[in-house]
């Protein structure tokens, strides 16, 4: 039997352009003698749809693509994704499903089966579990379908008390199949695997699973589908971050024929979390994360140009450097604010890092309206010394004239804040943490340094150093007053981001993490700081998710919380 996999980038809601492209892949599955074509799940609507689905006509409309989609499921069988109504009257009105198509019939529906309701997923809110278990005969195989969740509920701890498989393999299936839209993160990838694997040596049969790629506004998702044998070698791998068509013909013996890619007993690093910052960990995997979740961004909402405050620091440096890549140099506009305390050495390297990215700039100093502001604020600052207002001031001016901008020429507004200051809540609401996606917002500072060095070492080839040297190593500062360091109200991002981690991404109380040797009293003083700040944080805009537990849909805290605070 030959199996395809379409491993598709969808558009939410654009039903017209996600039936289209299922449809050509099916058309090319034909042509090449394709016996079946899987594609990830929900791919009919785009994942995760969300409170779309509430809408009985957005319903209707995943109904009526499959109605159309079908037509050309006559001489092969067809896997897609998509809500399926629930008839019994009991539970959730839908079911997350996989429809199977062929001879031009919907031959059976799959349910999920395990729905995760945890980090970036609330798909017990829309769906019910499914209640049934059953194998799809075709071609003389008994294809076990899932979906997702259903292959990850392994191990001594299960998630949920069901597992799809073992219900299945009750019908001695010969081939295991899951339709998936797995996000991606920096741990993620050989995990993935891990469980795929771990599926195929428990249950000795092959398994075809296709990965969702593609980027929906925070969550992105990498594709990398992969093709196992009955004993475990990986014989086919889709690329990451990429659309991909592929097959492979499954013998009668539960082998591929393909040759092995990686064997069945290669280790993997399965911990899903390191239990340490690794600045540098995929690294490679990160900054193309972040290009794909810019590119799309702007491609599925319309948009074509961006702007942003370039500082002369390492984080808006990034930014640029990653939104020239993902969109074109002559797309990104860069505006360098300079203030009464901005040095000549910032000013110097924002204009180098234009130059050597070759995109278009705008000196425009911020002196007349700043003293304009505090000549108008007068009466009312009266006498009180020099503080925190006038710090924000410049940047809220700064905010003001980028979105100024923006809206006279149709530019998005791109924020460069990174994880380590949206943690500690050092930003300016309406100034610096002004924009339309957040780049940087789910990698630390030291992350920051890392991409930055990871882009000169990508140009090293060419000739070429795109970030500046002075960029990279001098010491990071707001500029908003005579001499200011990032370390006079943070503590040194060493010791920061490591504290940050073990709270954030590992969820370790204050006791946990002392106990690892940090200081007492940073490690309060910095939990206090998150706490605190949840409601910085949730003003802000959309944040491209690159880590297991980013700042957005993934991370939900009460804004009045009490607790470390």
């Amino acid at each position: 039997m030959k199996i395809f996999l379409a491993q598709q980038n969808y558009h939410i809601g654009n039903f017209e352009s996600n039936r289209q492209k299922i449809i050509e892949a099916i058309e090319t599955a034909k042509q090449q003698g394709g016996d079946l074509i899987v594609f990830s799940e929900m791919s009919v609507c785009g994942y995760p749809a969300r409170d779309f689905v509430e809408f009985n006509d957005f319903i209707n409309k995943c109904y009526e693509s499959i109605d159309i989609i079908k037509q050309h499921a006559d001489t092969i069988g067809v896997l897609v994704g998509s809500p399926a109504r629930n008839k019994i009257t009991k539970g959730k009105d839908l079911f997350n499903a996989a429809f199977f198509l062929y001879e031009k019939e919907v031959k059976a529906a799959i349910h999920k089966t395990c729905l995760p309701t945890y980090d970036v997923f609330d798909e017990y809110r829309y769906f019910e579990p499914a209640y049934h278990w059953n194998v799809i005969e075709f071609k003389g195989k008994k294809l076990a379908v899932t979906i997702c969740e259903d292959i990850w509920n392994l191990g001594n701890n299960p998630l949920y008390r069901i597992c799809p498989m073992d219900e299945l393999m009750k019908q001695q299936p010969d081939v295991m199949i899951n339709l998936s839209a797995s996000p991606f993160d920096y741990t993620h990838a050989e995990d993935r695997k891990s469980v795929v694997r771990e599926n195929v040596l428990k249950y000795k049969l092959p398994m075809f699973y296709c990965n969702a790629v593609g980027s929906q506004t925070e969550i992105v998702f990498d594709g990398g589908s992969v093709m196992y044998d009955k004993h475990g070698n990986l014989c086919k791998a889709l690329p990451l971050f990429e659309e991909a068509l592929e097959s492979v013909v499954l013998n009668n013996d539960g082998t591929l024929a393909a040759p092995v890619v990686e064997p069945a007993d290669k280790i993997f690093d399965t911990e899903f979390i390191p239990s340490s910052l690794n600045e540098n960990l995929n690294i490679h995997q990160v900054y193309t994360a972040l290009i794909f979740g810019i590119k799309d961004y702007f491609k599925k909402m319309g948009f074509t140009k961006a702007i942003l405050g370039s500082s002369g620091g390492i984080d808006s440096a990034v930014t640029l450097a990653l939104a020239c890549e993902a969109l074109g140099k002559e797309n990104v506009r860069a505006v360098l604010m300079p203030s009464p305390y901005s040095t000549e050495h910032s000013v110097n390297d924002a204009v180098d890092l234009s130059k050597n990215l070759g995109n278009p700039y705008d000196i425009i100093k911020i002196n007349n309206i700043y003293e304009s502001f505090l000549s108008t604020l007068q009466p009312v600052f009266t006498n009180l010394p020099f503080g925190l207002a006038e710090e924000n001031m410049q940047s809220r001016i700064r905010g003001n004239l980028l979105m100024a901008i923006a809206n006279k020429f149709g530019y998005i507004l791109l924020n460069t804040s990174n994880k380590s200051e949206l943690s500690t809540g050092y930003g300016t609401l309406y100034g610096d943490m002004a924009g339309g996606l957040g780049v940087l917002g789910d990698c630390y500072k030291l992350q920051v340094y890392a991409l930055a060095k990871y882009i000169n070492e990508r140009n090293l080839p060419a000739g070429r150093q795109v970030i500046p040297t002075n960029i990279i190593d001098k010491a990071p500062s707001a500029e908003l007053r005579p001499n200011q360091k990032d370390s006079d109200s943070l503590p040194d991002y060493n010791v920061l981001d490591k504290i940050l981690y073990q709270y954030i991404e590992l969820r370790k109380g204050p006791d946990e993490i002392k106990a690892k040797g940090f200081d007492g009293a940073l490690v309060d003083r910095t939990l206090k700081m998150v706490n605190a700040n949840e409601y910085k944080r949730n003003q802000f805009c959309p944040i491209i998710r690159v880590s297991p537990k980013a700042f957005g849909v993934g991370r939900r805290v009460p804004i009045v919380g009490k607790y470390l605070s």
